[in-house]
């Protein structure tokens, strides 16, 4: 079986034919121009992760911006957007300070891209 990608690591977004066996464990990859490529067509393929951007409400009612600190797999993204629409950050929060500790039980933290005071 085959599978069409777009690479998305850097700006080139090499078009990749990915070969898969019956039980869709990768085996091959051709058309990316650099060993990233190859790395990433693995990890779509086999455990596919998403870095998460979104806002979440101060205590004051402003929003939030706010990002994964790394990525999370992709079939928790709607799980973390769950937590995420009902968080209530302090106002005190500042760029880097973590707004919720584990993300969707995927223990990396969701952490602030602004200063709540600044909003």
């Amino acid at each position: 079986m085959t599978r069409n990608l777009t690479c998305i690591v850097c700006p080139r977004g090499c078009e990749m034919t990915v070969l898969l066996d019956e039980n869709k464990k990768f085996l091959s990859a051709e058309g990316n121009a650099c060993p990233r490529g190859l790395s990433y067509a693995e990890s779509e393929c086999t455990a596919p992760v998403r870095s998460l951007a979104s806002t979440v409400l101060t205590e004051s009612g402003k929003l939030l911006p706010v990002k994964s600190a790394s990525p999370i797999p992709k079939g928790k993204l709607f799980d973390a957007m769950r937590e995420i629409r009902v968080a209530l950050a302090p106002d005190t929060l500042c760029v880097g300070d973590v707004v919720l500790a584990d993300l969707a039980g995927t223990g990396v933290a969701l952490v602030a891209t602004a200063n709540a005071a600044d909003l």
